[in-house]
């Protein structure tokens, strides 16, 4: 596994830009006070605010790196309303989540749209962040670990295979989101070595593996260490720097500890 977990941010559809630098300088001021060595930081704002939020990292030395939360499986043309991977990149932004719940439930993104997807943002030389888990039919049926499997067979199929060193694997476990019901870290932790079992197979033993459910500043030492995940797909603890930074500090004091 990679030596240092990351940790993304995922504002989804919040924050104007005005909002979203004083996001980005509050986490400046407060790795500024205290450096986090062991973890890697990113965040990823609505498209709109990508411009502003790079020029902060970048004016202010911020050390976080950018993330888009959507882009084209087309590399350009007529596609009204889509965003290039040459577009991301002119920005500043380093990776993208591809393949997200929401993309999938409300946007229709299929499986071979995520593919293509992942696909020509690696060509493009992005980071991929896939995203990945069972729905709650699924997760009853017992059918959750060929669910993924599937996912991440039918997103893997016809990668290229240099470009797999730019792949993360996000877990998202969809039964436990708005449903009442939650992923203790002994189901987080079984479809972790599941997931790292279907990598490992794929020559992809260094690949990193997050894990995307409702993580915060008090369960996310539990998360890393009985959960085995390798990092944290962020939502809405993300949009405010206490909460966020709080998840970072405990990622890094676990993995400082460990060393």
């Amino acid at each position: 596994m990679p030596s240092k977990p990351l940790v993304v941010g995922n504002w989804k559809m919040n924050h104007d830009y005005v909002e979203a630098l004083h996001l980005t300088q509050q986490i400046g001021v407060v790795l500024k006070n205290k450096s986090r060595e062991h973890v890697e930081i990113a965040v990823a704002p609505p498209s709109v605010d990508l411009r502003s939020v790079s020029s902060i990292i970048e004016s202010e030395r911020i050390p976080i790196s950018l993330a888009a939360q959507h882009v084209s499986m087309f590399d350009n043309g007529a596609h009204t309303g889509e965003i290039s991977v040459a577009m991301l990149k002119r920005l500043g932004v380093k990776s993208v989540i591809v393949g997200h719940s929401e993309r999938r439930s409300m946007y229709g993104q299929t499986d071979d749209i995520v593919a293509s997807t992942a696909q020509t943002a690696a060509r493009g030389g992005l980071e991929v962040l896939l995203c990945c888990g069972e729905n709650l039919d699924a997760r009853d049926a017992g059918e959750h670990f060929s669910f993924v499997s599937n996912q991440i067979a039918l997103a893997l199929d016809g990668f290229e295979k240099k470009n797999l060193e730019l792949l993360t694997i996000a877990y998202e476990p969809i039964w436990a989101i708005g449903t009442g019901r939650t992923a203790n870290s002994e189901q987080v932790a079984e479809m972790m070595a599941h997931i790292r079992l279907e990598l490992n197979s794929r020559g992809m033993s260094d690949t990193r593996v997050l894990y995307g459910g409702s993580v915060t500043g008090e369960n996310a030492a539990e998360l890393l260490t009985s959960g085995q995940a390798g990092g944290f797909l962020v939502g809405g603890a993300s949009l405010k720097v206490e909460s966020f930074m709080a998840i970072v500090e405990a990622v890094d004091d676990c993995y400082a500890k460990n060393r």
